[in-house]
């Protein structure tokens, strides 16, 4: 290549960095200029805002330190408070908090509890329908445009969260654990069923010929053509949905539906702000945890990339003790 076209090469991409350059800045002003506009808007003032921050800080430190009485039916009866209780709970190798369990009487383990199984019982319930609606909903499944039945129905279902969902649900159940659990399940439906339909929407042509070329029907195709390709993926998806449930089921509690969140809302009325600290701590704890378990079991029904396995391959997965530890093979 002579000089003069390796000179105009050179220039030429010098101008191309340059207007991407020029492209960046001017969408990093356009972003700027429109959270200002944004902001001026909704009267958002910084002056005022900064402001009232000495009231907020008294505010916050009226939730401190947490008081954690209600921890289990022991401590409350015996009035064990502050952090002291978490330990007293253990006593008798946890038989405070097994009872705390099996009562019918709120405290912080059994709300806790209660949540966690809002948010999986939602997850359950929801997934039949979600998969149905996802699988429908993709292309290679169901042709254009009658694919769009089912992605506008799942559309719809997003279009409206959980917190409407719940006020729907209130001639049918009232608000209450079941009506969060109806208004999980709902939502599930439409936020796992628009992940699975995307999924399958990436999956290779070459297993799905493989699978015809052998006279299967239909059902057959789509069954170890299709969704062989992607069951992984499935319940790693439907394992992400069961934290963001988790977290929809105790916002469902702030507005009465049960578990912890309302148990924050009612000492909260009642300016029992260091019980209620305590509470969102045990927020934390729940979302952390689920979060922790879903991530590691995800990571042991990671296949090799070059490894396909049915959906009840993946889910047996998790029966299996020292894959899930990670002290046995990633096979």
């Amino acid at each position: 290549m002579s000089n003069s076209r390796i000179d105009e090469t050179l220039r030429a991409l010098e101008r191309r960095r340059r207007i991407r350059q020029l492209f960046g800045v001017g969408l990093v002003a356009l972003v700027l200029a429109a959270t200002y506009f944004g902001l001026n808007f909704i009267g958002f003032e910084p002056k005022e805002l900064w402001a009232q921050v000495p009231q907020e800080i008294e505010f916050v430190k009226s939730f401190v330190p947490p008081n954690f009485v209600d921890f289990t039916i022991y401590t409350s009866q015996n009035e064990i408070t502050g952090l002291q209780a978490i330990p007293a709970s253990f006593r008798n190798f946890g038989q405070p908090i097994i009872e705390s369990l099996t009562s019918d009487s709120a405290s912080l383990v059994r709300l806790s509890m209660v949540t966690i199984i809002l948010g999986f019982t939602g997850t359950v319930l929801g997934f039949p329908l979600a998969l149905f609606f996802g699988v429908m909903g993709s292309e290679q499944v169901t042709p254009f445009p009658f694919n769009f039945i089912f992605r506008g129905a799942m559309s719809a279902i997003r279009a409206i969260p959980a917190l409407v969902w719940i006020l729907i649900y209130v001639p049918l159940a009232g608000i209450n654990e079941v009506s969060a659990v109806l208004a999980i399940a709902t939502d599930t439906i439409g936020n796992l069923g628009r992940l699975f339909t995307d999924e399958l929407e990436e999956i290779e042509d070459g297993p799905i010929e493989a699978i015809r070329s052998t006279g299967a029907s239909r059902p057959q195709v789509i069954g170890f053509g299709m969704l062989s390709q992607v069951s992984t993926s499935y319940v790693a998806w439907t394992l992400y949905i069961l934290e963001i449930n988790t977290r929809i089921a105790i916002s469902l509690g702030v507005v009465g539906a049960g578990g912890i969140g309302r148990y924050i809302r009612l000492r909260q009325d009642l300016f029992k702000y260091q019980k209620a600290a305590a509470g969102i701590i045990m927020v934390f704890v729940i979302v952390i945890s689920v979060e922790l378990l879903s991530s590691r079991i995800r990571a042991r029904l990671r296949p090799d990339e070059h490894e396909s396995k049915s959906l009840l391959d993946a889910i047996k997965d998790l029966t299996d003790g020292s894959k899930w530890l990670g002290t046995g093979s990633n096979r």
